[in-house]
Parts: C-alpha cells; structure tokens; sequence
C-alpha cells in the first residue's frame, strides 16, 4: 500500500449511518465481475457513473470510521490490516480492466449527491489523467544496502590498492593505518551510495514517462537499510528493458552490498494530481 492521507469529506447530510467509500476513478465500461466486497468485508462494490468517468465505490458504516473510537482503530494493525488489503485489492481488480485514478485508503463521502458533485467538478481532471495512465504503470524500485557487506568491500579495495606499502609496514604501525583506512571507508560510503543511487535515478528516469523522489524509510530489516526511493511511471512496453538495467545495475554493485529491487505494477498512486489544485484554478 503506498503511502499518504486520505481526503475524506465532513461525514454528514447522507443516509443516517451511512458513508459513500471510494476507491478509484476508473472508465464507465469497466468490469466488476469479481466477488469482493468493500473494505468492511459486507457492502459490495458498485460504479457511479457521470458521462465518461466512474466512481468506483461502496456503502459503509460512518461509525467505522469517525469519532474517537475510530481514532483508536486506525491505530490497531489488526483491523487497520485486512481493511487496506480489501481498498487495495479492490483497486488492482479495477486495474485489471481499465486505467484508474486511484484515492487514499479511508476516502469517505456523506452521501451520493456528493460524490456526484465531485464526480462533476473534477471530471475534466480525472478523464485527462485516465488518458494519460491507460498505456503506462507505475513501478517502485528501492536501493537496499547491507552496510557492513560495504564497508568491508570498500574496506577490501582499498587495502588491495597499496598491498606493497602496507607489506611493508612493522604490524603495529599496519594496525593504525588500517584503522585510518576504516574512517575513511565510512567517509568514503557515502560518496559512493549519493553517487551510485544518483547515476542510478538518472538512468532509470531515461526509460519512464515521470518520476518521483518517495519517503526513504528508517531502520533496518535482515541487517539491510533502505537508501533510495523512487516510483517511475512506465509504459508497458518499457518494463523488460527497465528491469534488465537494473540487473545490470545489481551485478555491478551487488558485491559492495548495493541493490536495486523493483516492484510492481501498482496503482498510479504517486502521479495523481490533487484535486483539490484542480478545483483552484
């Protein structure tokens, strides 16, 4: 699930208990012939529809999402999990047969009518933007270092470039300046990830339509830490040669504990224009 907050419309003046939840734009003729339900796993799924856009949508309980018990619930990964699963399976489904426009996971309207009005005023902005997406799909790929592969690798090469002075060397004296050599690896890292990760963005960039600079997350998993981020918007016939650079990329820089992984296709999320710009001008 990418990333990012909701637009979520004051929850009132619609059918006592009940929100509109949407979960795409998408084309009028698309098909929902598959059998999931909603986010809360009752409502199914229906399309509103005005001229050549569609809301993709369902009913849902306002309860579920509003007031402070609802503060407590999106909090608790529990029932917060399965949720986005459903919002997220319900767009890639949507996907399957037309472009979609989609929205953050807890998008709530108060009623049809004004879904129908937003459906109205920003229909000129969503059409364009499914016209623009219906060839193309986005891909993440994230630059992942295991930092102590590096620093040894790093360590390795330099040691390798002086092997005669260090030789020569009584082993106390070789000691410090290894140590030396270590600080400056550490220094030297990080010139080597902005310039590897850099070279790397403007390569892939050549191959996508855009691109997009995404939150690098903090922490390690398996000793490895992310240190890049990016979404590219591909059209489909770009994504063999795009991923066979990267496996390119991977073999050069794999043994300094540098990869580049990609994932995908997903949900246009990261070239989504704000509507709420759209309404201003």
């Amino acid at each position: 699930m990418h990333d990012g907050s909701a637009c979520t419309e004051p929850l009132t003046g619609g059918p006592p208990g009940e929100g509109v939840y949407l979960y795409c734009f998408a084309r009028p003729d698309v098909v929902l012939s598959f059998e999931g339900k909603g986010v809360d796993g009752q409502h199914p799924l229906f399309l509103r529809t005005f001229h050549d856009v569609a809301a993709v949508a369902s009913m849902i309980s306002v309860e579920d999402f509003s007031g402070s018990a609802a503060e407590a619930r999106m909090q608790d990964l529990s029932w917060l999990g399965p949720r986005v699963c459903l919002h997220e399976k319900a767009v890639e489904e949507v996907m399957r047969y037309s472009p979609v426009f989609p929205v953050r996971f807890g998008t709530i309207f108060s009623s049809l009518a004004i879904l129908d009005e937003t459906l109205g005023k920003h229909h000129d902005a969503i059409l364009h933007f499914l016209d623009w997406v219906a060839d193309k799909e986005e891909w993440g790929v994230k630059g992942v270092l295991d930092r102590g592969k590096a620093k040894e690798q790093l360590f390795s090469e330099a040691v390798a470039a002086c092997p005669q002075r260090l030789a020569s060397l009584s082993p106390g004296t070789r000691y410090v300046q290894e140590q030396r050599m270590r600080t400056a690896v550490e220094k030297g890292l990080s010139s080597y990830l902005r310039q590897a990760c850099g070279e790397m963005r403007e390569d892939l960039s050549d191959y996508a339509c855009e691109w997009r600079e995404r939150k690098v997350l903090s922490g390690d998993v398996d000793g490895r830490e992310m240190v890049a981020n990016w979404a590219f918007l591909l059209a489909r016939g770009a994504v063999t040669e795009f991923r066979e650079r990267i496996e390119q990329a991977n073999k050069n820089h794999a043994e300094r504990g540098l990869v580049f992984e990609m994932t995908g296709p997903w949900p246009p999320y990261s070239f989504c224009p704000p509507l709420e710009e759209n309404e201003e001008r």
